[in-house]
């Protein structure tokens, strides 16, 4: 199919690559002159596991193009996808500004010719009908027609006399389909090509028939990548209405986030009561019931999902009259998680001030380069405003971080990090962090303390190399 993805963010990237490793014919739209550069030029604006490899190859492959043409690839397009950004706004309402611009443009640019318009974008329940409202009248508007179903466009003229066409605006020139998206920053293509389910919601069977036909290499699991073609068996398709797939995806999320945060608590009493929470995930991980996903202990969530949603979903509650007491106590755990390193360190080397803290890590999870509401950052200014100096060292979140006015300085390798330090804090699990040359680094620190923030170490190999360890939930 010709397809059209609007922005070329994360969601958009991974969604455009993936569908394009599916021949179709892709064009991303992106309205940063400094990104639609770097992509022409064979740079990626993010940093995700196989994304270069697969972007390049599908450009090379003539399949997947980027231009900043919103109406003319619109105009060509059979389905058309909205995966622009959805910050969160004041009192945790998402900003839909850039929903609203890009569905007013595309009414402005449709023809009766009849295409799909599918949100991937995270949005709050009714923004199906909403983005629906908003095509159909810049449409009018553009066919400078008076306002409601019946309305009259401008049509070709004929035999040199222009003509106007009655035109019933009720008929399905277009439908919108809700199609959430369900990835994982580190592991964003997997989830796009091997997903555990995908989920439309439409109420028009012709939308959703033109979705199913779209997506069966994924339902059937025929499409290759990395020489691997199938993972087992059929992937579930939910079909819903457009309310339903929009909740899903809060739904989702809020419940992962509060899973996190659950293992969390449970990580403090552990402390106080000498069990370690790492056996204790193990062993109700294991009740299929709970399942063993998103029950590893830390210093709490972050990045571009799931605080957003989260506090999106509580304030939708409000607007209905619902406190939603259980998700506002999710989003303190996590708040106060955040601090509890810093809880360790003042424990351990009383008096911060000037002393000299390293961070390993500041990505909100490994895989990724995203800073959005990452753990790290909140931890850098409160040390900072608790008098400390602050380094930090990320193999692939440096550049981004560069960018930032962070409290803190940023070093080039672990070995800088440890210099004279008073302790390290490991706050992204990179797998390299892992084996650390941890016996040199304790040699070179001031203090030999870490603080293991997602209790990823070898525990007793760390010890061993002469540093005194603290962990989370331990």
């Amino acid at each position: 199919m010709d397809i059209a993805v609007v922005g070329a963010g994360y969601v958009g990237l991974v969604t455009s690559a993936c569908l394009a490793q599916m021949e179709n014919q892709v064009v991303c739209v992106e309205n940063d002159p400094a990104k639609l550069a770097l992509l022409h030029g064979g740079g990626m604006p993010i940093y995700e596991e196989g994304l270069a490899e697969l972007v390049t190859r599908n450009v090379a492959a003539e399949r997947l193009s980027f231009t900043d043409d919103l109406a003319g690839t619109v105009q060509a397009a059979q389905v058309v996808f909205l995966c622009v950004g959805t910050p969160p706004g004041s009192g945790g309402q998402p900003d839909l500004s850039q929903i609203e611009a890009v569905a007013t443009a595309i009414g402005q640019a449709i023809d009766s010719r009849y295409r799909v318009i599918v949100t991937k974008s995270t949005v709050p329940v009714g923004s199906g009908d909403w983005v629906s409202s908003l095509i159909r009248e810049a449409f009018c508007d553009t066919a400078d027609a008076p306002s409601g179903l019946e309305a009259v466009r401008p049509a070709a003229a004929r035999g040199g006399v222009a003509v106007a066409e009655p035109v019933n605006l009720s008929l399905p020139y277009f439908d919108v389909v809700s199609n959430p998206e369900f990835l994982r920053e580190g592991s964003a293509i997997q989830d796009m090509l091997f997903p555990d389910r995908i989920v439309l919601g439409s109420s028009s069977p012709r939308a959703l028939a033109v979705m199913r036909d779209l997506y069966r290499p994924l339902l059937d699991q025929t499409v290759e990548w990395n020489g691997s073609c199938r993972r087992g068996g059929p992937v579930p398709l939910v079909e819903t209405d457009l309310s339903s797939a929009e909740m899903i995806k809060y739904a989702a999320n809020a419940f992962l986030a509060t899973k996190i945060s659950f293992i969390n608590e449970i990580a403090n009493i552990c402390e106080r009561t000498g069990a370690d929470v790492r056996s204790v995930a193990r062993g109700i991980g294991l009740d299929h019931r709970i399942g063993e996903a998103f029950l590893q202990a830390g210093i709490g969530w972050g990045g571009s999902c799931f605080p957003k949603d989260v506090a999106a979903l509580t304030a939708m509650a409000g607007d209905y009259g619902y406190e939603a007491p259980l998700l506002s106590a999710v989003r303190q755990v996590n708040s106060q998680q955040r601090l509890l390193v810093v809880q360790k360190l003042q424990e351990r080397l009383k008096v911060l001030k000037g002393k000299t803290i390293g961070l390993l890590g500041l990505a909100f999870k490994p895989g990724t380069d995203d800073l959005r509401d990452a753990p790290a950052l909140t931890l850098a200014h409160r040390l900072h405003e608790l008098g400390a100096k602050v380094r930090a060292y990320d193999p692939h979140a440096a550049a981004k971080a560069s960018r930032l006015a962070l409290p803190l300085v940023l070093v080039a390798d672990f070995e800088r990090l440890a210099q004279d330090a008073d302790a390290l804090v490991l706050v992204t699990e990179w797998p390299e962090f892992r084996n650390l040359p941890f016996r040199e680094l304790a040699r070179q620190m001031r203090f030999p303390l870490i603080v293991d923030g997602r209790n990823s170490l070898d525990r007793e190999r760390v010890i061993a190399s002469g540093f005194e360890y603290l962990g989370i939930g331990r």
